[in-house]
């Protein structure tokens, strides 16, 4: 049995643990709604009747979103049908007593029916769904068809330049037995093909059909037009890029598609009062791979997010004291937290209401109860969408690292946590050396591949846990967490020298590129403190004969 099969039985093991425990409490639950009822059948005035009420259709709104959530479908729809009933009497308590003494009955009944308790089976698939959302590929080659060679040759030796295994193709019958051998990560296709009996679209669109998961597809066309295009979304092409050729634009978007193949996991944080469910939520999330923290206390939900960053919130609309759209306006307040997706979670099964709730700061609105399945797919279309549209604010559009502000602000919560751990961080300045030189005599175009090729690099020698951002020009800044001044010098050196080796071309000539670094790392110092020490390192190191690094002394 492999590693994933026995982290599906793990958590199909815990969530039948909390079935049971949520047998149990109904056990308990059942029994006290019964005898509010018949509190409320002895209750003389309108007053107590109307408390009475109020507190009877907030627990049976809770229990008509939990009990189906846990399998006990038929438990929650009587639960919400009595709970549509206390509505009534609550906007009317002048209609007819017979009406309230049906709604104490149906009350009375539900403790009285042991097969309620009896959760029913699960759906179907929610194993499989589960293990379908993580899969990851790590390698990075890349196969061109394009049948103007000078066109394909130049892309490929670019794709090497940026730190890809490319290899270039001109005709559709050696593509197809090179990927016969070796599946690549990723395909640049021409949709022109004069020489072939097929256009480049037609025979990606008949490849990723035989394969069992399609690549990640960008096209090259002459053809602008909205047919095109169309057909292309049709192939699965995820890029679309009209000659002339901007080759940084095209590696920017090919960098887009392993990096959502490649990230981190999705972090969602879900506000709900009711354990029990907020724990199986998080069970099913995080067996789709997704970190969840879960919160019962609204009141600690700004330090919360601020501690967890959370990608997409998942927000109980019906809360003590508290209402979900309350809790969403007072995160709105934030600007850092904008641009996180708010869903709200509810029984709640009026489109008004659900609507009057978007309204005020909402983006989702999940019913419950509601399938894993359903959950795991609303969770992850929200968080893949809103960490695309982060890093879009918040990405350099020609490196696709941090940019100058983000950068800072990682090189300051990364201090802050070596604070509280004791693990310091080290911070690294490098810079590009005689880049104006590059400018001035290759052209900017090639020194946006100079700057690319070494953002590229440093993303690829660096761990994931490392922040990486674009200072300004062709300044870099990263912070590299739990990892010593030492440390941090045997890496970026490693880096200078690979970086160095790199053979760039400008036509018929060919050039070489070295960097310089600064380093500093030490635990007692502020963020802003660490920067300028990196800083002085590094114009050390410039005028000490540039190409090396330095440590902050």
């Amino acid at each position: 049995m492999d590693k994933r099969q026995q982290q599906l039985q793990q958590l199909q093991a815990h969530l039948q643990q909390l079935g049971e425990q949520f047998a149990q409490r109904l056990q308990q639950e059942l029994p006290e709604l019964a005898g509010k009822a018949r509190q409320l059948q002895q209750a003389d005035d309108v007053e107590s009747q109307q408390h009475l009420l109020s507190s009877l259709r907030d627990q049976l709104h809770k229990l008509a979103g939990s009990a189906g959530t846990f399998g006990f479908n038929g438990l929650g729809q009587q639960a919400r049908e009595l709970e549509q009933q206390a509505e009534q009497w609550l906007d009317s308590l002048q209609q007819k007593q017979q009406r309230l003494q049906d709604f104490i009955h149906g009350l009375e009944r539900l403790a009285e029916q042991p097969q309620l308790i009896e959760p029913e089976a699960a759906p179907a698939g929610t194993s499989a769904r589960l293990a379908s959302l993580a899969s990851t590929t790590c390698a990075r080659v890349i196969y061109i068809l394009e049948d103007e060679s000078s066109i394909g040759e130049n892309i490929r030796l670019t794709l090497n330049t940026f730190g890809y295994k490319a290899e270039h193709f001109s005709r559709i019958e050696a593509l197809d037995a090179a990927i016969a051998k070796h599946l690549p990560d990723a395909l640049i296709i021409d949709v022109n093909l004069p020489e072939e009996n097929q256009t480049g679209l037609d025979y990606a669109a008949a490849l990723n059909q035989r394969l069992e998961e399609p690549l990640p597809l960008l096209v090259l066309t002459t053809q602008n037009d909205f047919a095109t295009q169309l057909q292309a979304v049709r192939a699965g092409a995820q890029g679309f890029f009209t000659k002339p050729l901007d080759i940084t634009k095209l590696e920017n978007r090919l960098e887009r598609c392993f990096a959502q193949q490649n990230g981190e996991p999705y972090r969602v944080m879900i506000v709900d009062d009711d354990r029990d469910l907020a724990s199986r939520y998080s069970l099913v999330l995080r067996g789709a791979d997704m970190l969840v923290e879960t919160l019962q206390n609204p009141e600690q939900i700004l330090a919360a997010m601020a501690s967890f960053n959370p990608e997409v919130l998942l927000l109980d609309i019906n809360m003590p004291n508290y209402g979900g759209p309350e809790l969403a306006q007072i995160i709105r307040f934030n600007d850092d937290w904008l641009r996180v997706p708010i869903i709200y979670l509810s029984a709640e099964t009026a489109i008004t209401r659900q609507m009057g709730a978007l309204v005020k700061a909402g983006d989702d609105f999940i019913t419950k109860p509601i399938s894993d399945n359903s959950l795991i797919t609303t969770v992850f279309a929200r968080a893949q969408r809103a960490r695309l549209l982060s890093n879009a604010l918040s990405r350099d559009s020609l490196t696709g690292l941090l940019k100058h502000a983000d950068i800072k602000e990682q090189v300051a919560l990364e201090q802050e946590r070596g604070l509280r751990s004791g693990k310091s961080a080290s911070v690294v300045m490098l810079d590009i050396d005689h880049f104006k030189q590059v400018n001035d005599n290759y052209g900017h175009v090639v020194g946006d591949s100079v700057i690319r090729a070494l953002a590229n690099l440093l993303r690829q020698r660096l761990r994931r846990i490392d922040s990486l951002g674009r200072y300004g020009g062709e300044e870099f800044l990263a912070v590299l967490p739990d990892c010593s001044a030492a440390q941090a010098e045997r890496i970026v050196d490693e880096i200078r020298q690979q970086f160095s080796a790199i053979c760039f071309s400008a036509g018929d000539r060919e050039f070489n590129v070295t960097l310089s670094a600064g380093i500093a790392g030490a635990p007692d110092l502020t963020a802003s403190e660490l920067m300028e020490q990196a800083d002085r390192a590094l114009y050390q190191a410039k005028h000490s004969g540039r190409n090396q690094v330095r440590l902050a002394e």
